[in-house]
């Protein structure tokens, strides 16, 4: 016989504890949820300050990366400072070199285009001003164009967004298209300008001093052709004594009301360079006195190559011993008499020299040049090579 027992006492949750415990529930539940958010909303404004800064700071070191590289390897007669308003700088400056083995370029990039590592072939407009840079006037010595580049900062109105008081700023190499360095900067507080300038004031009778350039003294332009002539005196002089700029500016997240995130930077760049031009301490332009022979040759892999010969130059194993590196130029046929940017470089400081051009095309016919070039730096005259037919 089956016995069943029946608990009677066993309850379950009435409806007023269910609804207790879900109140209870959703109470935890809802702290929970507005903790995370609060979280989230606190990640994200980190995100957005982080952004902003490093917005800044990458303005702030491009500038001083490039700016004390002003006036680097500039040849006599070449100023240093072209022109200075609140919202642009320009300079020359060595500042790249496509040349293997440059020793006076401040960097190498043997990809950069032959027309940014010279002084600009072309007059140009400024941007920002109607100030004109002249075309190539300036040389490093026989017939070369000089190594000093145009480089430029400025700052635009930035047209893309939907705000009035943004502005976007841009780094230029000669006539180069712009290069794009920020957006979202704003005017410091106070309508600070972008750019302020310091010059270096000399007197006969007391210490020099470095003093502020009056905003409304700007702009302030190399207008004559040369550096140190007769002429470059007054105002034109005045780019010749500015020794630092200090930037100023705001970086945003591009948010308006609440949700904006300011970051306000002001650095002072030094110009170690200006006021120092390449002095000419190596003597008289440097004499080559070598011949140039080219032959084909094959490499350790047996491939065809052009093998470069020559001797020392006069001024560098005699004379006045001044003689750093040889510059190589090159040409395919028809050879005329531009040999154009150089080819290559090869420092000087060996009793005979070879070198081999693996990156001749077989069936194509080559000519070569070089000249010797001493520490000021000048190039000597060029001789030129035989030509000759890769098989």
């Amino acid at each position: 016989m089956s016995t069943t027992t029946l608990h009677r006492d066993r309850k379950g949750m009435t409806l007023i504890e269910v609804i207790i415990a879900l109140t209870i529930y959703g109470v935890v539940v809802a702290g929970a949820l507005g903790f995370v958010a609060s979280q989230n909303t606190a990640f994200h404004r980190s995100l957005d300050r982080m952004s902003v800064l490093r917005n800044a700071r990458y303005v702030v070191e491009t500038m001083a990366t490039d700016v004390p590289t002003l006036g680097t390897n500039v040849p006599a007669g070449q100023p240093a400072l072209v022109h200075a308003d609140d919202d642009i700088l320009a300079f020359s400056s060595d500042y790249a070199s496509n040349v293997e083995n440059d020793i006076f370029a401040a960097y190498i990039d043997v990809d950069a285009p032959s027309g940014q590592v010279t002084v600009p072939r072309a007059t140009m407009t400024l941007p920002n001003s109607s100030f004109q840079w002249p075309d190539t006037l300036y040389e490093s010595g026989a017939g070369t164009a000089s190594p000093a580049e145009l480089l430029m900062f400025f700052f635009s109105p930035d047209t893309v967004t939907s705000r009035s008081d943004d502005y976007v700023l841009y780094r230029q190499v000669n006539d180069a298209d712009p290069e794009l360095v920020a957006q979202k900067i704003l005017v410091a507080e106070d309508n600070v300008p972008f750019f302020r300038y310091f010059r270096q004031v000399d007197y006969a009778s007391a210490a020099s001093i470095i003093d502020t350039i009056p905003q409304a003294s700007l702009p302030v332009s190399h207008s004559v052709i040369y550096h140190g002539v007769p002429e470059d005196t007054g105002s034109v002089a005045l780019a010749d004594s500015i020794r630092a700029v200090r930037v100023s500016f705001r970086t945003t997240n591009g948010m308006e009301g609440e949700d904006e995130r300011i970051t306000e930077v002001s650095r002072l760049i030094a110009m170690p360079n200006a006021g120092f031009g390449v002095l000419q301490t190596c003597g008289d332009g440097p004499i080559l006195g070598s011949a140039l022979a080219a032959t084909n040759a094959t490499d350790t892999n047996g491939d065809p190559v052009a093998e470069l010969t020559w001797s020392p130059a006069t001024d560098e194993s005699g004379g006045e011993r001044d003689v750093v590196r040889y510059v190589i130029y090159r040409q395919e046929t028809p050879i005329g008499s531009d040999w154009g940017d150089p080819f290559l470089s090869i420092p000087a400081g060996q009793a005979s020299y070879t070198y081999q051009d693996g990156t001749v095309d077989s069936g194509s016919t080559y000519g070569y040049a070089l000249a010797a070039q001493d520490c000021t730096p000048a190039l000597s005259d060029l001789t030129t090579s035989n030509t000759i037919t890769i098989p």
